[in-house]
């Protein structure tokens, strides 16, 4: 019989208002793996008020910054427990590698260390008077209830780029996971009861987004969204918080450069052209999708990408020689498919791969793809994929490549290769992205601050900055002449 789960709501599972379900398959065997309730209005409503009521209820309110710290560290120790479980519910969910995801659950522990340290070192300040009778000082402020929106790619390190810095600063959140991949965040709300969360300071509300999503966006319960996903969707969002002047923190869609300059070790760079693109199958927002390569370097990087793309062995994502899994469903298979075609038909040459593998395993499989005769005008080069899917360009002088890096809408990351110092500096600050790598690839760490520019988001997640993002800041003023009032009418400093 298939495992149900219900949504996690006040620290238990309970059954969806509608008692519908729907079905989390496999991308790589096509198998069912488990049903999950489909969320709509009213679960989402009981989510909130469920949050509200412990934002104000004295075991969430009362509890010190330092306390709330030793809950996230319980709660990172557990992770660090049930490491390999949630890795392979990840992995049977998206499709990503299981080694890959046994990397993310392992480090994932110091996301909660991390913000365990920050959660009583939010301060306020002491501000100088004009009057010495006054004494003005500052203090932060948790907003409320969070609404936290998780794409299916990578859920709980997505998840805990939000959730963390919110709890550490003593909100409560309402998750909506992806309906692709619900079971690791329905699991992680269990282990935060487990860790001494009281009831109801971390919900999970599972289903569709014009379903479940909406309506957590639209609630009047809630403080602040906090959403990573498509461009699209995101812009809808700003415009609906906007409108209800709540605060929201986008992380958005991508369409990275990875540069390599003549000076570059042309190996080490096409490895890191190879981790930009082909890891995790191309399914991350941050993904080095437009490589640019100097003129000099260009056929000898073309050669070695197109040499270890193909020669990346595609197959099971729990097994230990694979590299490249499935896609995580099937519209994105049907969508990466269909942009190779669309790029061909713009006059793109399909160097390698381009279609679906040849496997036994019936899955969302598809091949790692090297684009060349490509330009910046090219919707391959301009839109973002989200698959294994490189265009690789040819450019000449820094100042043409900074003019085709910085043309598009998107601003998220840029990698660049280079053995040259002054260079290295002055491209990272030359490109308009907001995470700029230099001889390496997809490197972060909770302590880094990561902000999209342009269309790629709104807001900072990890670092010290994405606490500001989950408090409000009170400005406190306090009389201490106990004299009467000269004049009422004239404004006090």
């Amino acid at each position: 019989m298939t495992e149900r789960f219900g949504h996690y709501i006040d620290g238990a599972f309970v059954a969806p208002a509608t008692d519908e379900y729907f079905a989390s398959t496999n991308p790589a065997t096509l198998d069912t793996l488990y049903e999950a309730a489909a969320g709509t209005a009213p679960d989402i409503d009981r989510a909130v008020r469920s949050a509200r009521a412990a934002f104000e209820g004295h075991a969430w309110s009362r509890l010190t910054a330092t306390a709330r710290g030793h809950l996230l560290r319980k709660l990172g120790d557990l992770i660090g427990e049930h490491a390999d479980e949630l890795a392979l519910q990840e992995s049977l969910d998206n499709g990503k590698l299981l080694r890959e995801m046994r990397g993310q659950m392992r480090a994932l522990p110091e996301y909660y260390y991390y913000y365990a340290g920050l959660a009583d070192k939010v301060q306020g300040s002491q501000i100088p008077a004009t009057n010495l009778d006054i004494l003005n000082y500052t203090q932060r402020e948790p907003l409320g209830v969070v609404g936290a929106i998780v794409p299916w790619n990578s859920p709980l390190t997505l998840t805990t780029s939000k959730i963390a810095p919110a709890l550490a600063a003593g909100n409560t959140v309402v998750v909506k996971p992806s309906e692709h991949t619900s079971r690791s965040t329905l699991r992680l709300a269990q282990l935060a009861t487990e860790a001494g969360f009281p009831d109801g300071v971390f919900n999970v509300v599972t289903g569709f987004g014009a379903a479940a999503g909406a309506p957590l966006v639209d609630h009047p319960l809630l403080a602040k969204i906090s959403f990573t996903g498509s461009t699209a969707t995101g812009s809808r969002i700003a415009a609906t918080a906007a409108a209800r002047f709540i605060g929201c923190t986008l992380e958005l869609g991508g369409k990275s450069p990875n540069i390599v300059f003549d000076d570059a070790n042309v190996e080490n760079a096409a490895m890191g052209v190879i981790a930009g693109i082909y890891a995790a199958g191309g399914q991350t927002c941050i993904a080095g999708s437009r490589v640019f390569a100097h003129k000099a370097v260009y056929d000898e990087l073309l050669e070695r990408v197109t040499a270890r793309a193909q020669s990346i062995v595609i197959g099971d994502p729990l097994a230990a020689e694979t590299e490249l899994g499935p896609l995580s469903f099937g519209d994105q298979l049907d969508k990466v498919a269909s942009y190779v075609e669309l790029g061909a038909s713009e006059g793109a040459t399909v160097h390698s791969g381009g279609g679906r593998p040849q496997l036994e395993l019936p899955g969302y499989f598809y091949e790692p793809t090297v684009l060349t005769d490509v330009t910046n005008d090219m919707r391959v080069v301009r839109e973002e994929i989200f698959g294994p899917v490189a265009a690789i360009l040819p450019f000449e002088s820094e100042d043409e490549l900074v003019g085709l890096a910085n043309d598009t809408e998107y601003g998220l990351a840029a990698g660049i290769w280079t053995n040259q110092l002054a260079r290295a500096h002055r491209l990272a600050r030359r490109l308009d992205a907001g995470t700029i790598w230099v001889n390496t690839y997809r490197a972060m760490s909770p302590m880094s601050p990561r902000q999209g520019f342009k269309s790629s988001g709104v807001g900072i997640e990890h670092g010290l900055e994405s606490m500001h993002e989950y408090t409000r800041l009170k400005s406190v003023w306090i009389n201490t002449d106990e004299g009467p009032v000269a004049d009422p009418f004239v404004m006090r400093g």
